[in-house]
């Protein structure tokens, strides 16, 4: 399977009525019926609001695969791309798309998290991480995912997430648009057999992905957390990876990122389909850059500011809140640090060269200070995103 390929069924496919950042159930729930046409489609369970949990079942083959999107609410990048991949198997005309349908057999969840995905949060809604209630399983969320674990017995489990702007793909510039995680089985970290399958499936996908995004795959930490779903089903010797849709540069509607977390979901299915994966080329994984937290959105150098008791020359970031309002996400810049910020890298950067950074309320410039507009030198600086 080609990049060329890739593009062409994501092009051919994209499932026009999902855009933007807020994506809750009423969205995707006219999707879901027209599913049903030609998939089996199932509610699974229920969330604390009572809202539908589904599951859409797609193939045929021996080889399973548990996928879930949306585990947190605010992570909507992978649903949108779950549903661009659903019209491809859904359409099923491409010999590698029939041949995936042939050899696999998967189950996707594409909302595991309906309530915090209304609501634009990351937790449920009693306020409950689902991403840390894998031991405890205190909510209803997290039982319908385990269930269905246990009832499917997938192969592999693809666990299907969305990651903050502040990560670079190592300590360099370059933004972390993606990022794969072969969870830890112990807090050893140990590098074991089931941990080298899921590695192998991300190093062939990352070295497709690398000739279009070079330098902008990051690895996530890998800290081993046996209250994390991925981390658990690790444990239980699944192979399990992890996918963050991270920041492409202006894209802040993720939209680009889509684009790319489609092909990496795709081939990565793919890629178990074709493949009879040991483990052994697991170790180019190892080489994909650990992701830095090195970024902010809005990067101001060296500007002038007055901090009591004298002035001084420092540089200020600026991190945009996501804000739900009128079913709109608005991104909200906020002063989030201000010093010797020359470690760190800006998605937009400003040279104040010296120049006093003044505000038109005429406050002065604070940390979790919400700020729309600078004037540097006269000129005055839009910091929403463009």
């Amino acid at each position: 399977m080609t990049s060329s390929l890739l593009k062409n069924l994501f092009d051919s496919h994209k499932e026009s009525s999902l855009e933007n950042r807020y994506i809750h159930l009423e969205h995707i729930t006219p999707l879901i019926e027209n599913l049903k046409m030609s998939f089996q489609v199932d509610v699974i369970g229920h969330s604390v609001l009572g809202k539908p949990i589904h599951v859409i079942k797609i193939g045929t083959g021996p080889k399973k695969i548990l996928m879930w999107s949306q585990m947190h609410g605010n992570e909507s990048t992978t649903t949108k791309a779950v549903f661009d991949i659903c019209n491809v198997f859904n359409d099923g005309s491409n010999s590698i798309i029939k041949h995936i349908l042939e050899t696999c057999t998967m189950f996707l969840v594409p909302m595991l998290n309906p309530d915090g995905s209304k609501l634009y949060t990351r937790h449920n809604a009693n306020n409950v991480d689902l991403n840390r209630d894998a031991k405890n399983l205190s909510q209803p969320e997290s039982r319908v995912l385990r269930d269905l674990f246990q009832t499917f017995k997938p192969d592999y489990c693809f666990n299907l997430h969305g990651q903050r702007t502040i990560f670079g793909a190592g300590n360099t510039a370059n933004s972390a648009t993606l990022s794969f995680l072969s969870p830890a089985q112990d807090q050893a970290c140990s590098i074991t057999e089931t941990r080298k399958i899921a590695m192998e499936v991300i190093a062939a996908t990352n070295k497709v992905l690398q000739e279009q995004i070079p330098n902008q795959i990051g690895r996530y930490d890998d800290a081993y957390n046996d209250n994390c779903v991925g981390d658990t089903f690790q444990t239980l010797n699944c192979p399990t990876i992890l996918f963050e849709a991270g920041h492409f540069v202006n894209d802040y509607q993720r939209e680009i990122t889509r684009f790319y977390m489609f092909q990496a979901i795709l081939y990565s299915i793919y890629y178990i389909s074709a493949t009879r994966i040991t483990g052994e080329g697991f170790e180019p994984y190892l080489n994909i850059p650990e992701n830095f937290k090195n970024h902010f959105d809005v990067l101001i150098r060296k500007a002038k500011i007055i901090k009591p008791p004298k002035a001084q020359v420092v540089d200020v970031a600026i991190q945009y809140q996501e804000i739900l309002k009128n079913n709109t996400i608005e991104f909200v810049p906020i002063v989030e640090k201000i010093g010797d910020l020359s470690t760190y890298f800006g998605h937009r950067e400003l040279s104040a060269d010296g120049f006093e950074l003044v505000l038109e309320n005429g406050l002065n410039i604070t940390e979790g200070l919400e700020v729309e507009y600078v004037i540097i030198n006269s000129v005055k600086y839009s910091i929403k995103p463009t």
